[in-house]
């Protein structure tokens, strides 16, 4: 399309945008003037609901009522003036949205006490008590750093959370490589390794055992071991992306060889930790070694050219004062900046809620264990993070063959035969499902790809019990069918996805034989999981 016609769609989308908006003012003022005079609203709803303002509370009067709806329409209006500049720019595009959302959060009146008829309310019912309650709130978020997402002191890692029974059964500087303990009497002979990311806690595998992956395998029959990720201070700020290959799957794939005697190993890797794996994997490809069975990825990018709502952060200007920052703070990406860059891309749910819920209510957050590990978050050390972002999400090169040396090795993810098992969310809006999508394209082998309802971390975590979210799945398309064709003609599965894998992973796992011993003579037992490295701070 011309510079000309993308200049007249542009104009086109603010010409609506105005229009829109002028029409739903003309509504909702004819609504106003209808109530004035006690008559029936006769346009009703001018716009679509929005679940900050749910409680009724906020219809019961008039000024609250026009408020949150003018509020709403004006908050319309900003987004798609900003979405005019997607034909004419789509990294501008990006940057107006993504900041246009966020001023429009920050102003809506839900946020403040002076505006909020269900803060104004509660005032009154306790003489403002809740106020001071929230005051309190406040200032103890305020020595942690942070905003309380859920109540000090309800979780406890290895009393509650990560309670899966295991062994530690190789340490290095890195990581802690867990071993789980067998509860059938046999076992598939082939053993899984899974790679979590290491910008997070492993644990988000291995919840509540109402909800734990890690229960959920075990009892399954296979054998499993997985890898818990150091807590980096200044003292590993050196560490690159090849001493993370190197000192985490490629040193956990020999000991998982060694102690349980298996030839090869099926492995796993969860979102930065599946971006791991794919370089591990088309290393081992480059150099004809096949003790990767089977390779499984959540929510993994392969194209980064899709890169989500994280592509805000995405350009050159914002990676040089990253690089600054970690290079003054000791090396180094703190885990709060991490959690507050995430937060930002879910304003309203990960901040706004808390804020009006924890400071304006008084109320103490609720025990949700998935909130207290995405606040028990982790450093990453700065070439770590600067390889990944520079090399990957900034210039895309794994996608390309060769693109990437590492190792003394040129990438090239074609060369990969081994059967994969690839997983992506719906709504996923850091690893967006086209970007994991490319998996299937570019790999040799059998790719059996998952499109898991939810969204990064609810589209995976999601137990058969639960009875909560499907998945989509196209067994009958051909290969070279583009994601959205792939979509078009996939069928959706009630249920969880988790048993979908169970029955693929057998397939890959063998024959089941007596289950292996906990640790070696060459790799004894080290602690009881959780381990050391997880409760690091």
């Amino acid at each position: 399309m011309s510079d000309q016609m993308n200049l007249m769609a542009a104009l086109g989308k603010v010409q609506e945008a105005n229009l829109t908006a002028a029409a739903r003012a003309c509504k909702l003022t004819a609504n106003a003037a209808a109530q004035l005079w006690g008559l029936p609203a006769p346009w009703g709803e001018v716009v679509p609901p929005d679940k900050r303002f749910r409680d009724d509370a906020w219809g019961e009067y008039p000024a609250t009522d026009w408020l949150r709806q003018a509020y709403l329409i004006a908050a319309r209006w900003m987004l798609d003036l900003a979405d005019g500049w997607e034909s004419l720019d789509p990294a501008i595009h990006r940057q107006a949205r993504f900041w246009t959302q966020q001023a429009v959060d920050v102003a809506s009146p839900a946020n403040s006490p002076l505006t909020n008829p269900v803060v104004l309310r509660e005032t009154a019912r306790t003489g403002g008590a809740n106020l001071a309650r929230g005051a309190r709130n406040l200032l103890a978020d305020a020595r942690r750093g942070r905003i309380s997402q859920v109540a000090e002191g309800a979780f406890t890692v290895g009393r509650d959370l990560a309670i899966t029974p295991g062994q530690v059964v190789y340490r290095n500087p890195l990581i802690e490589l867990i071993q789980y303990a067998p509860v059938t009497n046999r076992v598939h002979a082939t053993p899984l390794l899974i790679i979590p990311p290491w910008i997070n806690r492993y644990y988000v595998m291995d919840l509540r055992p109402a909800n734990s992956l890690f229960k959920y395998l075990v009892d399954a029959g296979f054998t499993l071991f997985a890898i818990s990720w150091k807590n980096p201070g200044s003292d590993l700020r050196n560490l690159d992306w090849e001493d993370y290959m190197e000192q985490g799957p490629l040193d956990a794939l020999r000991v998982v060889r060694a102690i349980t005697g298996a030839e090869h190993v099926n492995a796993a890797g969860y979102c930065v930790g599946g971006i791991l794996l794919e370089t591990v994997q088309a290393h081992l490809a480059a150099t004809g070694d096949t003790s990767i069975a089977s390779a499984t990825y959540f929510t993994t990018h392969l194209d980064f050219s899709h890169a989500g709502d994280m592509a805000v952060f995405l350009n050159e200007p914002s990676l040089l004062f990253l690089e600054w920052l970690m290079n003054a703070s000791g090396g180094y990406l703190d885990g709060r900046n991490l959690a507050a860059t995430f937060n930002m891309l879910r304003a309203n749910d990960l901040i706004w809620e808390y804020v009006v819920n924890n400071y304006w209510l008084g109320q103490e957050p609720p025990a949700f264990d998935l909130l207290y590990w995405n606040g028990d978050g982790t450093r990453v050390p700065e070439r770590v993070h600067a390889f990944l972002l520079r090399n990957l999400f900034l210039e895309n090169r794994l996608l390309t063959p060769g693109g990437l040396r590492v190792k003394g090795t040129d990438l090239d993810m074609r060369r990969i035969t081994a059967p994969i098992y690839a997983v992506a969310g719906t709504e996923d809006h850091i690893v967006p499902w086209p970007a994991a999508y490319k998996l299937r394209e570019q790999a040799s082998g059998p790719v059996r790809l998952i499109l898991a309802e939810g969204g990064h971390i609810g589209g995976i975590i999601n137990p058969p019990a639960a009875k909560k979210r499907g998945y989509w799945l196209n067994e009958g398309a051909a290969s070279g069918t583009d994601a959205e064709a792939w979509r078009a003609g996939a069928t959706r599965h009630a249920g969880s996805w988790w048993d979908d894998w169970a029955a693929w992973m057998r397939d890959q796992s063998g024959e089941p034989v007596p289950p292996p011993t906990l640790g070696s003579a060459e790799f004894p037992p080290l602690a009881a999981a959780p381990g050391t490295y997880v409760l690091e701070q």
